[in-house]
This record gives structure tokens, C-alpha cells and sequence, in this order.
């Protein structure tokens, strides 16, 4: 008879203990795997290499002053007379020194407007309606890489020897002899327009691609903003800093280019550097220490106003309240 006795079912308070049992034995694995409750692990941590920078950072300055500070010293070290400044205080007084500074400079300032009135409309252009034409437009703006000056300036002496010989009898001799005015030759602002493209082109596209140009636009122009204030005030500022190392490279091209100045026949501070160095070698070196300092100088002002912060006038937010006024109206 006690075989025959059903086992007992088990209680309602008994399932919810046997059915929390699986539960409780993973909470102490749980618990475990906190980790909080793990040590920290010390990982070796690499020296940095302030050595290494110290020394490379050294030798670039050594290898970039050595040399200026040598042709300063050679300037100022007479030998059996010490230590003169004559060849600074003669340098001001000098004939052509004045005249071959400003026409570099003159120079300068032109190519650099020239070369940016043709490289953003259309960089700005293709990025903006046609991206496909990018490789046409690189490669016609890295063509001035490939043909060396030499070539350059041989046939544009053979254009102006050809002009005035067939176009004698024509409005466009007096153009060939306008652009080879001693006081400003303008052709000397077309060929280093030439020369600079490929620096103003890498520049201006690394600037362009920087930013979401066409976000910008669409964003204006929704604003009812014309295509001369969106490109004026809305590309342009945001390309600053690309305008300025486009000047910048620019800049450093014009007041040390002599090929093609020289072989014209025209006198701009480089050139005049190198006709006065036999005659005074002193103050031929110390004419070059000196325009490196002004080179550097101008830069330093032209990267100071590339990183400038751009300010919004007030006149901004004013033009886009009353273009979308007027497009509501209309």
C-alpha cells in the first residue's frame, strides 16, 4: 500500500524557488564580471619622441639661419675696419633701389589680383554647375609646371618682335608697345600669371573642397540672395585662407623671379640684385638679406589675414530679411 501512494505535488511556494534557482546561481558570475570589481590593467606607455622633434626642429633652423646670419655677418665685418653698417645706410640711397622695389612689388600686387580674377570664377563654376570638367581644368592650370621658363619667355619675346613689324598699321600696335612699358610692363604681369596658375589652382581647390560650396549656395540663393553677393559674400569668406596662401606663393614667385624679367630686358628688384653685385658685393648681399626680411614680413601679413576670424556686418542679415520680404510680396 505505501507503493501505491502518489507522491505529493509540489506547492505553489515551491515553483517560484525552483524556478529562481538558475537565476541566483548566475548572479554571483554576474557579480563577477562587474568591472568595477577588476583590477586595472597598467599598459607600457611609449616615451614620446621630444627628443627626436628637438633635434629636427634644430637642424631646420640651423640649416634655414645659418646662411642669413653668414651673409649678415659678411655685410658687417670689414676686414681691418671691425664692424661697419655702411652697406645698410649706403642701400637706401642707391640708384634704381627704390624704383626696382616698388615695380617687384607693383608687380606683385597685379599678378596676384589677375591670377585670382581667373582662377575663382572658375574654379567656383565647375564646382559649383560642373564637376565633370575638374580634370580638364587641372590639367590646363598644371600645364605651366611642364614648360619651363626658358620656353616661355623665347616665345614671348618672338610675339612681340612678330607684333609691331605685321600690326604696325593697326590699333594693336599701340597695345604692344603699352605692355612693354620700362615703368610697368604689363606683359611681365601676364607671364608670372602664367607661372603662378598652378599654385593659385592647388590652393584655391584644396579651399573649395573644404568646404560645402553648394549647401552655401542653395542656402542663399534660398534666402534670395543674387549670384554676385553669394559669391562676394558668402564663397569669399569662406575661402579665405585659401586666397591668402594663393597670395601668399604668389607673392614669393614675383620678387624672386629673374628669367624672364632679364632676358626682356626689364629691371625688377630681382634683376637689380644681380647688376649691382660686381660692382658692390657688400651691398648686393645685404640687399638680398634685406628682401628675405620683406618677403617675410609680407607674408606673415598675408597668413595673419588668411587666419583673421570673419566678422558678419550687419548689413547681412538685413539683405536676406528684405530679399525674402520682397519674394513673399511678389
Amino acid at each position: 500500500m505505501a507503493a501505491m501512494t502518489p507522491t505529493p505535488a509540489p506547492n505553489d511556494e515551491a515553483a517560484p524557488a525552483a524556478s529562481s534557482t538558475p537565476a541566483a546561481a548566475h548572479a554571483p558570475a554576474s557579480a563577477a564580471a562587474d568591472p568595477r570589481d577588476r583590477a586595472p590593467r597598467r599598459f607600457r606607455s611609449r616615451p614620446r619622441p621630444r627628443v627626436w622633434r628637438g633635434a629636427v626642429l634644430a637642424l631646420a633652423g640651423a640649416y634655414f639661419l645659418l646662411p642669413l646670419l653668414a651673409s649678415f655677418v659678411f655685410t658687417v665685418h670689414v676686414p681691418g675696419q671691425g664692424v661697419s653698417f655702411e652697406a645698410y645706410t649706403q642701400l637706401l640711397g642707391a640708384e634704381g633701389f627704390t624704383r626696382s622695389l616698388l615695380l617687384s612689388l607693383g608687380l606683385a600686387a597685379a599678378t596676384i589680383a589677375a591670377s585670382l580674377l581667373l582662377a575663382v570664377p572658375a574654379l567656383v563654376a565647375v564646382r559649383i554647375g560642373s564637376p565633370r570638367l575638374r580634370p580638364v581644368v587641372e590639367v590646363m592650370c598644371m600645364m605651366p609646371l611642364v614648360v619651363p621658363p626658358i620656353a616661355l619667355v623665347t616665345g614671348i619675346s618672338t610675339v612681340l618682335r612678330w607684333g609691331p613689324e605685321h600690326l604696325s598699321r593697326t590699333p594693336l600696335y599701340q597695345t604692344f608697345l603699352a605692355v612693354q612699358n620700362p615703368d610697368f610692363p604689363l606683359v611681365l604681369v601676364l607671364a608670372y600669371t602664367v607661372l603662378a596658375l598652378p599654385f593659385v589652382y592647388r590652393s584655391l581647390d584644396a579651399g573649395l573642397r573644404a568646404v560645402d560650396v553648394p549647401t552655401l549656395v542653395e542656402a542663399a540663393r534660398s534666402c534670395g540672395a543674387s549670384w554676385p553677393y553669394v559669391v562676394l559674400r558668402v564663397i569669399l569668406p569662406n575661402l579665405r585662407a585659401a586666397l591668402a596662401g594663393a597670395g601668399f606663393l604668389t607673392l614669393a614667385l614675383v620678387l624672386g623671379e629673374f628669367t624672364i624679367a632679364s632676358l626682356l630686358g626689364f629691371q625688377p628688384f630681382a634683376v637689380w640684385i644681380v647688376s649691382i653685385s660686381g660692382a658692390h658685393a657688400r651691398m648686393s648681399v645685404a640687399v638680398s638679406v634685406l628682401s628675405l626680411l620683406i618677403t617675410w614680413l609680407l607674408l606673415l601679413l598675408l597668413s595673419r589675414a588668411g587666419t583673421a576670424p570673419a566678422t558678419v556686418s550687419p548689413g547681412t542679415s538685413r539683405h536676406f530679411r528684405t530679399s525674402r520680404t520682397s519674394g513673399k510680396e511678389s
